[in-house]
């Protein structure tokens, strides 16, 4: 595989005004997303990951390093989307407004726009979904909403900020498998943080353990179960219990949960 995503000594810090100044958050930082890859990114809070999925987006500066993207241009695309734990839909907007939101500002007429929010609403399990309001949906659905809005752009990078985070057990579950579904389906480049280990070993190709201070990734773990996996597989729980020992040993160098 290449690699979408190269970065090599990445250091974060922001002042009170959020300029580039002050104390790192991350420093020494290295990284490599190959495309079509799964990545997840575990860590104590404060460590930086939020900040990190910024950086790669061009949502706010780095101090020092650098950030090299392989991504294809295109007036009718976006090469990265995110997706937050919140989905942060317009409440005066119908599904098909907010997916399509987006897609303003790229070159698409109008013919090829409602394809694009057809196909991921489709894709998202939501095509009978198109009318409703927000406030008619439940946590998941809105969720998936957020994650179609995403795709709709075709991204080559889905950086997903715990997107399943404030959702209940069951719905989570649900939604970590239907997001691999589609992971499988469209071939793109996932990173996503998440506090949730389980989560991070069943979803991932790869865990990244992000931690210390400043941060810098001090662990990297290949997840050998292969795909469909299950949970409660064995390769899946004993690289669980790897990922808890490390992120241990990382607050027992003073990091914070």
């Amino acid at each position: 595989m290449a690699a979408i995503v190269q970065i090599d000594n990445l250091v974060a810090a922001f002042d009170a005004r959020g300029e580039p100044a002050g104390s790192p958050v991350f420093a020494n930082l290295d990284l490599t997303i190959e495309r079509g890859e799964f990545v997840t990114l575990v860590g104590p809070s404060g460590a930086g990951k939020s900040t990190l999925l910024r950086i790669i987006a061009d949502l706010m500066p780095a101090r020092d390093g650098t950030v090299h993207k392989t991504m294809q241009q295109s007036p009718q695309r976006r090469p990265i989307a995110m997706v937050f734990q919140e989905a942060r839909l317009m409440p005066w907007r119908r599904v098909r407004d907010n997916v399509a939101f987006g897609l303003e500002g790229l070159r698409l007429d109008a013919a090829e726009r409602n394809q694009r929010v057809d196909d991921v609403l489709r894709l998202v399990g939501l095509a009978d979904f198109g009318d409703r309001w927000p406030y008619e949906l439940s946590g998941g659905q809105r969720q998936r909403v957020g994650i179609a809005r995403a795709l709709a752009v075709d991204p080559d990078l889905l950086l997903m900020d715990e997107p399943f985070g404030a959702l209940d057990a069951i719905t989570r579950q649900t939604l970590q498998d239907e997001l691999l579904r589609i992971w499988h389906e469209t071939g793109k480049s996932v990173l996503f943080v998440t506090h949730d280990i389980d989560e991070a070993v069943y979803l991932g190709d790869r865990v990244l353990l992000l931690g210390g201070t400043p941060a810098t990734i001090t662990q990297s773990y290949d997840i050998a179960a292969g795909r469909p996996r299950r949970r409660d597989q064995e390769q899946i729980t004993e690289a669980v219990t790897r990922v808890k020992r490390g992120l241990s040993q990382t607050f027992e160098g003073g990091a914070g949960i």
